[in-house]
């Protein structure tokens, strides 16, 4: 389905409803593409990694080892990093 902006705006509800059906909606300004509204089912994460690049696992946690030194080490590279 396509829609205006102007039809967004004013017919709001069909458009929605279009979408709760399975529709994909191509929102268009002045002729131009400008927006595409999905179901949420095709829907896909823009950022997949979003919140936590590592993984959800604390298993998949790098280990570092090598003792204290490479500790402090670290810690004094990282230092002014966060805040």
């Amino acid at each position: 389905m396509e829609a205006t902006m102007r039809e967004l705006n004013q017919q709001t509800a069909k458009v929605i409803g279009a979408v709760e059906r399975g529709e994909t909606v191509t929102v268009t300004k002045d002729g131009r593409h400008v927006a595409t509204i999905l179901p949420p089912d095709l829907a896909e994460p823009h950022y997949p990694f979003r919140t936590d690049p590592m993984g959800d696992e604390i298993d998949d946690m790098p280990v570092i080892s090598g003792g204290r030194r490479i500790l402090d080490d670290l810690d004094s590279a990282m230092e002014g990093f966060g805040e």
